[in-house]
């Protein structure tokens, strides 16, 4: 199975090496030519200039940052795809654009996976991610061999769409627990706190959770290194409340979220530090 990967960045490269693992790795793509093509010689595949380099892959998959790459990149290969192949979109989109991408590649008897992906910068360098997939069984079965390199967990959510829709479920359970924990520490701060007897103690409780385990420490040392950046999670979030609008519910958490995202990434310039950044803001009024 010939795959090709497109999006090269803090997640993409270490799943096209988990690809690469496999021996199905054919060639990498992203915006920036000279990390493709650092990433191509690195694993002794071939680096693409465009979507033209990636006609004879059977595969491939995209992990790129907003709604238009993914349309682009799905216009291109379109053109040059053989019908059934399969496109696989590990990006974090709305429903809509997912919609729209499986609609333009079936017309060339294209098949398409949206799969946004959770488990974070370690998940991908551990090849441990949790795949929330939407599309055809059939088509998502195509696609396993290499979904397996790099995830822990393939679920299968329903029609085109679901995997963006679970997505956007996860992201609103993300912002909470991130508002949570760093509200938290901010008091244990204030409260004088010893954070190396405060963390291990809330983790063997009911407060246990992802983002303390991975983040706790490191935020109480101010250190930021994404990670997941606060700029993706303010797009993610603008995605999400548009969703949930729609629906009529409540939205607190993800209005309270996207607020103080926004003034993290638009105020204070920290767009490309880590989600956990948001201590900084709790810390003060």
């Amino acid at each position: 199975m010939k795959t090709g990967f497109i999006g090269l960045g803090a997640m993409g490269a270490p799943m096209a090496r988990h690809v690469h693992s496999r021996g199905l790795l054919t060639a990498v793509g992203t915006r920036t030519q000279e990390k493709a093509d650092a990433l191509a010689a690195e694993l002794g595949v071939r680096a693409a200039r465009g979507s033209a380099n990636f006609a004879d892959c059977d595969v491939v998959a995209l992990c790129v940052p907003l709604d238009a790459d993914v349309l682009e990149n799905v216009a291109g290969l379109a053109d040059v795809l053989r019908p059934g192949t399969v496109v696989i979109d590990h990006s974090t989109v709305s429903v809509d654009t997912a919609r729209r991408a499986a609609a333009m590649l079936a017309e060339h008897d294209i098949g398409f996976i949206d799969a946004p992906v959770s488990g974070g910068v370690e998940g991908a360098r551990n090849g441990k991610l949790s795949v929330m997939a939407g599309g055809d069984a059939d088509v998502l079965e195509k696609a396993r061999p290499v979904l397996e390199s790099y995830a822990a967990r393939i679920s299968h959510m329903g029609a085109t769409g679901a995997g963006q829709a679970t997505k956007a479920i996860n992201q609103v359970l993300v912002a909470g627990i991130n508002e949570a924990v760093c509200e938290g520490l901010a008091l244990a701060e204030k409260l004088g706190l010893e954070p190396d007897r405060l963390i291990p103690t809330l983790m063997a409780g009911a407060a246990s959770n992802w983002f303390l385990d991975k983040r706790g420490a490191t935020m109480l040392r101010d250190e930021f290194t994404p990670g997941f950046k606060n700029a993706h999670m303010l797009k993610d979030l603008r995605i999400v409340q548009g969703m949930a609008q729609q629906t009529g519910i409540r939205t607190t958490v993800i209005d309270q979220a996207l607020a103080d995202y926004a003034e993290l990434v638009t105020e204070r310039g920290l767009g490309d530090a880590d989600t956990s950044a948001l201590i900084s803001l709790k810390r003060s009024r």
